[in-house]
Parts: C-alpha cells; structure tokens; sequence
C-alpha cells in the first residue's frame, strides 16, 4: 500500500489572479503604450538593435529611457524580438516612470501559479475551520506582540507545537506548469470605500479569467502511520486533510456571505455584489472547491476573520495594538473599511474619465482529482 496519496488539480481563474514578484516596472523603461496595448520591453534585444558605434547614438543611449528608441507603427509587432511580451490594455498614466506590478512568471516569462500561493490559502483554510469546530474563542493573551506573529499560539494550537509537528507538513503542493504569456491583462484596480468611490489607483500585470492552471498536491500519509509512531514523527491532524474541499469550501462561502453583505447596498458595485451572490450560492461538487489567492482578497481572506471579529472588544483590542485601521477610526467602525476591486474605465460626456467597478480579486475554482497509484 502506498504511503502517500495523489491528487491531480486544475485551478481554473475566475476573477483576474494577481501574483506579484515585488517589483515595479516603469513607464518607458520596461514597458510602453501603443495602440490599446502594453508593450513589455526586451532591453537587451532593444539596445543591440542600436549602432552604439556611433558617437551621437551612445550619447542618446545615456540619456533617453529605452521605450523612445522604437519608431511607431512599424517597430510595434509582436514577433521582431524587441518585446518579451505584449498586455490586452493599458494603464491609467502614460507619463514617464508610471509604475505597473509585475506578474510572477519563469525566466522564459511564461505565468505560472506558485504552489506556496495556493498552500498558504489552503493553510488559512483549514485553521477557519478548525476553530469553528474546536470552538476556540478569540483571547487577548493569546495575541503575539509583534504583527507579523500575532497569530502564533493559536496556528501552534490548531496545527502542532512547533514546525517539525505542523501536520501541514503532510501537504506539498507543486508549482503549476507554466502558461503562455497570452494569458496576462493589463489590470486597473483600486480601493473602494462603502461610499462606493474608487480612490487609490493601482496597476499590474494580471492572469485573466477563464485561464486554467495544472499542478499537483501530495498528502504524505506516512507522517500519520504506526511507522511515524514508531520513529517518533507521526502528526496529528490527518482528519483535516481527509476532506479538503468540504474544509475549503467552507471557509470560501463564509468569506462570500459576508462580501455580499458588504457589497450589496453600494449602487456602482451591483456586478461585484451579484458575483459574491452567486459564490454563496454554490455548491461544486464533492471534488471542487472555491478559493480566493493572491493580492487584492482583503484581511479577511488570509486571516482567522470573521472568528476574531466575533468578540468586539477582543476586535478593537487588536486594531488598536497593531495599528491595523488607517485614517479616522470610530469604535464600532466596520473594518476593513474598503476593498480592492477592479476597474473599468469608461467616459463620461465630457471626455473623463470613469472608473466603474466590476469584479473582485483572486477567485478561483479548483478540481482534485485522485491519481491512481498505476497512473
């Protein structure tokens, strides 16, 4: 009998997924605008293309950003070697040095989903679920001083005492196979209060909707054997792998009730309050579950939530000590107090610009399937 069991899985994006790499690329320099699209610069090939031989050109070469050697139309096409990539839309400023997030790809610039993305929201997963049926409560004393570790006693509670008895070391998640670049968006998001204004302009590099990624997850089952017992490293916790998505699932239409909560009475978000509608109405299947990944999926999403925000007191504890609220706070004052949603920008009558939101971050739909051990 095999000590490990196998699943097959197909993450399928719903909603635009963004994974960053924590660098900001810039107007001109590593990108440019032309045409309703956005160009991703091949430096190199660029600046080789160039007589540097010449005097007045090495001069150039000094002083101007890349993006201004190309002639337009004729230097912009996609297979001249000039661009790595080429972006649907383009980004709110078009001025010099304007920042874009960048996408997480491998070094042949092809996308790929990080499986310790996917293994840190299946993480955040389970411990929700586990302290609703542990019953556990939210505890003062139980809080970390430091931020970052502020959850510690309880994540050592729910999965082991120390990294070496975390029963998550049973679960490995791959990396996905990595996809074509065809499948980035420019996206234009920003932070939306309950008043239903946009504020606080943000673009990125973005996997669109209804691309699919495959990728593997392993549960070693070994670590919960007589052997383990016998060597003295067997984990606790196996009944909590045992049903995935049920667990996951869970947790997903809890974050999706309380989105539509949230959404539903702010008259420019309708399309984003009838998509978390529609979530907490789901069922599916037995094998597939819902689950929110990368950037822009809120506090709420990669936290204990919706169990913290149960006791008022402990809630305003926490923001207080951690300064976790920004700006003019009043007790009682929902938090958070805005979400990250994305934008279509349209015009209006006179010519400016409108931005309208129309979806949330990072939804996805995931299909396991067991790998037969002659497979």
């Amino acid at each position: 009998m095999a000590d490990y069991t196998i699943y097959d899985l197909t993450v399928s994006v719903l909603t635009p997924l963004h994974i960053g790499t924590g660098k900001e690329l810039l107007n001109q320099y590593d990108y440019a605008i032309h045409s309703g699209r956005t160009w991703r610069l091949n430096e190199g090939a660029l600046l080789d293309a160039q007589d540097v031989e010449d005097a007045a050109m090495a001069a150039k070469l000094a002083i101007i950003p890349p993006a201004q050697l190309l002639e337009a139309p004729h230097d912009y096409r996609p297979d001249n070697g000039l661009f790595r990539y080429v972006l649907h839309g383009t980004p709110r400023s078009e001025a010099e040095g304007a920042q874009l997030r960048e996408q997480i790809k491998d070094v042949f610039d092809r996308p790929y989903l990080p499986g310790s993305s996917l293994k840190g929201a299946l993480r955040t997963a389970i411990a929700w679920n586990v302290w609703q049926h542990g019953q556990m409560r939210p505890e003062i004393r139980k809080v970390g001083r430091r931020r970052q570790w502020a959850a510690q006693t309880y994540e050592r509670e729910i999965f082991g005492p120390d990294p070496n008895h975390d029963f998550l070391r049973a679960l490995h998640v791959s990396d996905s196979a990595p996809i074509d670049a065809d499948r980035l968006l420019l996206l234009n998001a920003s932070v939306m209060n309950r008043r239903g204004s946009p504020g606080a302009p943000i673009e990125m590099e973005a996997i669109a909707p209804d691309t699919q990624f495959s990728l593997t997850l392993k549960v070693d089952d070994a670590l919960f054997s007589e052997w383990a017992v016998a060597n003295r490293l067997r984990l606790n916790g196996q009944e909590f792998l045992t049903d995935l998505p049920s667990a996951v699932q869970n947790h997903s239409l809890a974050l999706a009730r309380q989105e539509v909560a949230w959404f539903k009475d702010i008259g420019p978000a309708r399309q984003i309050a009838g998509f978390y509608q529609q979530l907490a109405g789901s069922r599916p299947g037995a094998r597939r579950f819902l689950i929110s990944l990368g950037w822009g999926t809120g506090w709420t999403s990669k936290t204990f939530g919706s169990h913290l925000q149960s006791d008022a007191d402990f809630m305003e504890r926490i923001l207080r000590d951690h300064r976790l609220a920004r700006g003019r706070r009043q007790r009682g004052d929902p938090f958070p107090k805005s979400r990250r949603v994305v934008v279509q920008i349209s015009r209006d009558r006179q010519g400016r610009p409108v931005e309208n939101p129309a979806a949330p971050m990072g939804w996805c739909l995931v299909e396991m399937k067991e790998r037969t051990h002659d497979s």
